[in-house]
Order: C-alpha cells, then sequence, then structure tokens
C-alpha cells in the first residue's frame, strides 16, 4: 500500500495557548482573558486560541489516514518548542514533510515513525515536536488502515506487547472549577480525579497548605454522598510546586504534611503530581528522590508523581533510572513522534515505575483518540481524559474510544492481527 498524497488544514485544539512567563510576572485575568503584554516570543496575547494542523494521508485504496499536530498549552516554555501556530507550520508541513510521504510504500510504524522523528527542520535538530506528534498519529493510523487491524493491535503487535484486556484507568481534570466538575466526575464515576489546578500558594494551596487540606476533606465528603460505598476512585491532585514553595523544598516538612493530606484523604488512595520544582532536571531528580526516601521512612503512602523537568523520553529515562517518583506523567505532545510515548511508557513499567499517560488539554479529539489506542497497548496505570477543561467533553472522547477499541479486538482481521503478545 502506497499514500499518495498528503494533505493538511489548519484546525483548533480543546484549550488555548498560555503564556506561561507573563502569567508567572503576574499578568490579571480579564474574564477568560489576560491584561498585558506577551513576554514569550511568538504570543500575540497572553491567552489565545489553541492551534493544531491536521494531517491526512491519501491511501492508494481510497482510505483516509490522519492525525493532529498538537502543542502543549504552556507552549514555549520551559525549553518547549517555539508557540505552534498552523500559518507557520504549514508551508513546513507541505515543503519538507509531505514530499518525504508522498508515493512512500508503507512498511512499519517504528521504521516510519522513526525516520520522521530523525528528519532534521533547517536550523534545527528535529522537526517542531507537534509536527512529529501529528504527523506519526496518522502514520500509525496508515499502518492499521493496511493490515486492517486496530491502531492499538499495530502497536502491540509491533512492539511485543499484550493488549489491555480491562479498561486503563481515566484521569479528569477538573480546571479552576474544581468543585462544581468534581461533582460532575463522581457522577460519571471517573477512576481517577480531580487534578485540582493548584497552581498558587495564597489563592488555591493555602500558606501552610490548609486550602488543599480542606479541598480534599470537601472532596472526600461529595465521593462518599455522591458515588456510594462501592466507588473508590484515585485522588490525584496537581499541585505545580506550590507546596514545594510553601515549605521551602524541605523534605521532612513536606512529608509532615503529606501525612496531614493522607488521613484527610482515607480511605482513597492520593497521589501528589509536581509537589517541587527544583528549577533544574538533576535537582529536580535529587530533591523528589529525597522526598521519596523521607515519605518512606515515615510510612506516609502519598505518591509522588513526577511532571516538572521531566518532559521528553530522555528526561523520563533519567528519572525512571533513579527512581525520583513513584509515576511519571508521559507528556504526550512533548515527546515529538509517538513511537517515543510508547517506549516511555514501555521503559518506565519495566523499571517499576508507574507511567501516567498525560499530555494536555490543549490537543484535539483525534490525538486523544490515538492516545487511547496506545493506552490499550502499553497498559500505563491511567491516561488522562482530554481534550478541554470542560471535563464531559474530554472524559466522552477518551472512554468511548476505548470501549469501541475494546469490542474490535476480536472482530477485525478474523481475530488473527488482534490475539497480540504472541
Amino acid at each position: 500500500m502506497r499514500i499518495v498524497d498528503v494533505l493538511v488544514t489548519p484546525g483548533l485544539t480543546g484549550f488555548y495557548f498560555d503564556d506561561q512567563l507573563a502569567i508567572k510576572a503576574g499578568a490579571v485575568q480579564d474574564g477568560f482573558a489576560y491584561v498585558g503584554e506577551p513576554l514569550t516570543p511568538g504570543f500575540s496575547a497572553i491567552r489565545q486560541r489553541g492551534e493544531a494542523v491536521s494531517v491526512m494521508l491519501l491511501l492508494e485504496d481510497g482510505q483516509v489516514a490522519y492525525g493532529d499536530c498538537a502543542a502543549v498549552q504552556y507552549s514555549g516554555a520551559g525549553g518547549r518548542d517555539p508557540l505552534f501556530l498552523a500559518a507557520d507550520f504549514i508551508p513546513l508541513l507541505t515543503e519538507l514533510v509531505a514530499p518525504r510521504l508522498k508515493g512512500r510504500e508503507i512498511t512499519t510504524f517504528r521504521e516510519m515513525a522513526g525516520e520522521m522523528d530523525h528528519l532534521p527542520w533547517p536550523g534545527h535538530a528535529h522537526l517542531h515536536t507537534a509536527v512529529r506528534y501529528g504527523v506519526t498519529q496518522a502514520l500509525l493510523d496508515a499502518v492499521a488502515r493496511t493490515g486492517r487491524l486496530t491502531m492499538a493491535g499495530v502497536l502491540a503487535a509491533e512492539y511485543g506487547t499484550e493488549l489491555a484486556v480491562e479498561p486503563v484507568p481515566i484521569f479528569v481534570q477538573t480546571g479552576d472549577d474544581r468543585y462544581l466538575n468534581a461533582d460532575k466526575a463522581i457522577l460519571k464515576r471517573a477512576d481517577v480525579l480531580p487534578h485540582g489546578l493548584i497552581n498558587h500558594v495564597r489563592a488555591k494551596l493555602g500558606e501552610r497548605g490548609e486550602l488543599l487540606l480542606d479541598y480534599i476533606r470537601w472532596l472526600k465528603g461529595r465521593i462518599e454522598k455522591l458515588g456510594g460505598g462501592d466507588y473508590r476512585p484515585v485522588l490525584h491532585i496537581d499541585v505545580y510546586g506550590t507546596v514545594g514553595q510553601a515549605f521551602a523544598n524541605d523534605p521532612a516538612r513536606i512529608s509532615a504534611y503529606f501525612a496531614r493530606l493522607e488521613e484527610a484523604a482515607r480511605p482513597y488512595k492520593l497521589r501528589i503530581e509536581g509537589p517541587v520544582d527544583a528549577g533544574g532536571r538533576a535537582e529536580q531528580i535529587a530533591l523528589l528522590g529525597e522526598l521519596r526516601r523521607t515519605l518512606a521512612r515515615s510510612g506516609i503512602q502519598v505518591a509522588v508523581v513526577a511532571d516538572e523537568w521531566c518532559n521528553t523520553w530522555e528526561d523520563i529515562k533519567e528519572f525512571v533510572d533513579a527512581q525520583a517518583a513513584d509515576m511519571i506523567q508521559v507528556k504526550t505532545p512533548d515527546l515529538g513522534g509517538i513511537n517515543n510515548i510508547v517506549r516511555s511508557i514501555l521503559y518506565a513499567r519495566t523499571h517499576g515505575v508507574g507511567a501516567y499517560l498525560g499530555g494536555t488539554c490543549n490537543e484535539t479529539d483525534r490525538s486523544a483518540q490515538v492516545c487511547v489506542h496506545i493506552a490499550l497497548a502499553t497498559r500505563p496505570g491511567q491516561m488522562l481524559a482530554k481534550p478541554g477543561m470542560g471535563l464531559d467533553e474530554g472524559y466522552m472522547i477518551v472512554y468511548n474510544e476505548m470501549m469501541r477499541t475494546m469490542a474490535l479486538y476480536g472482530a477485525l482481521d478474523n481475530t488473527a492481527g488482534c490475539s497480540i503478545g504472541r
């Protein structure tokens, strides 16, 4: 099967691009927008619409394989590639990427994704992460359509894994509407909740952590009231380094605070994502490692989830090798080709570290669907419901794609291609 043509179209994501540098510098919100001048290169406003580019591969039998190029909400920050705007990158896709794919015989996903992941971008070592993310999604879809398999089946066959026979737990995020959306998550019986967006010490965590403590107590009460005794979700809170800010990055003080959070959450398991931000990868690994050891000595079972300074395949490998966290977020658009997402999850699992197939609210329905197939083939501990911050829509997209795909395991290719793991 050959690729006979490549089409690209501008698209929108499920959220927005935010200038993190300007926000951290004190930009004031005006309704849903921000007042002030952007500080990160490429931004025309502190908050602007999220953009994507759809890549469509026309196959010689008339089928169309597609994927979406998308980048994270805080693009251009923390060493990430620059802001991804459709008008800037459509010419790159049509002039550099498309000629490499037109007329190409479809072989294996790993071969084609590896080539695309290393295709140079003039002036850079690699193509923009968003471009690699979307193009490799389309290539996976093309391989699946050629073999008449699910995308999950292709990945499981090529990487020697077994497809998940139970749904992968889905993690929903409430955004700033952490009370109303928590109720929604409970009513939908989400596996993991609420994320919470605790990204400011005074306004959301509390100078002594008291606001988050009160929120967890409230959340526990809502679960008991709305969910019933047979509903036992995992509580996963992202604190964006604010706990470290409040407690001077002192592992002993943080550990004592975590003991209070654990008591407030009991009997529900508690995970805290990004408890500290040490300002660099090596420093973050060292500080998270010390925090984990302090928690273990105290018998505190709050799980530490790594996010800050853990973006690329190389970052993830270093965090895993150092056993710096109980769980690693694999932030999908930051890894470029989805082949890197697969190997990151498998590497973490092989080395006894939990893998969280994450991403960003600023993705698309298509990238979320493809990530479901990655989850079913690699079986991470949880995956993010995305895109958007409305909770219902992202959860629906991920849940429905997972249910549909699992139902297709035994239906495609006379079951031969879907009994993976042999």
